[in-house]
């Protein structure tokens, strides 16, 4: 059984890491290093953990760890009586993200907001064949959706915040 969750723990680390990668612009090492220590949780990973389970260098690993800690991606605590580093998530990690992803939205909606405004005034000033005006459509039912998902996101951070 172990075998197996780690066997999907790895594959999960590999497949979080591809998206990291793209998503966050990090190096390879960097993206996995943080799959894995999102995918590991509460009780921490540890350097040592990191390079045999990822096969990297301990040079490398040191060197994303400090890079992952500059972004305020990760953190790590200490127990009592252990000289290792545990690290984890950084708590607002997920907030950061959130943020940036509901600006993006707002600006985003704003555009929409824009480009429908301009459509409407060519539409009223239209004159010829109904069917060449511009279908607006596309764009309240887009703001609709943004608003819908910024309220749920919303919603999320707020119980992010509340732990």
């Amino acid at each position: 059984m172990e075998k197996n969750v780690c066997k999907i723990k790895m594959g999960l680390v590999e497949k979080l890491g591809v998206h990291l990668e793209n998503r966050e612009q990090l190096a390879p090492v960097a993206a996995r290093i943080l799959s894995y220590v999102i995918l590991t949780g509460k009780k921490g990973s540890t350097f040592e953990d990191m390079v045999a389970v990822l096969g990297a260098s301990k040079s490398t690993v040191s060197s994303h760890l400090q890079h992952l800690q500059n972004l305020q991606k990760i953190e790590y605590f200490t127990k009592t009586g252990d000289r290792k580093k545990y690290f984890i998530i950084d708590k607002d990690m997920v907030v950061h993200h959130i943020d940036s992803m509901m600006q993006q939205w707002s600006e985003t909606k704003q555009l929409h907001l824009e480009i429908k405004e301009y459509k409407e005034v060519i539409n009223s000033e239209f004159i010829g064949d109904e069917s060449e005006k511009f279908d607006l459509n596309f764009h309240n039912d887009y703001i609709k959706f943004l608003d819908g998902a910024t309220a749920s996101v919303e919603e999320l951070r707020k119980k992010l915040i509340e732990k």
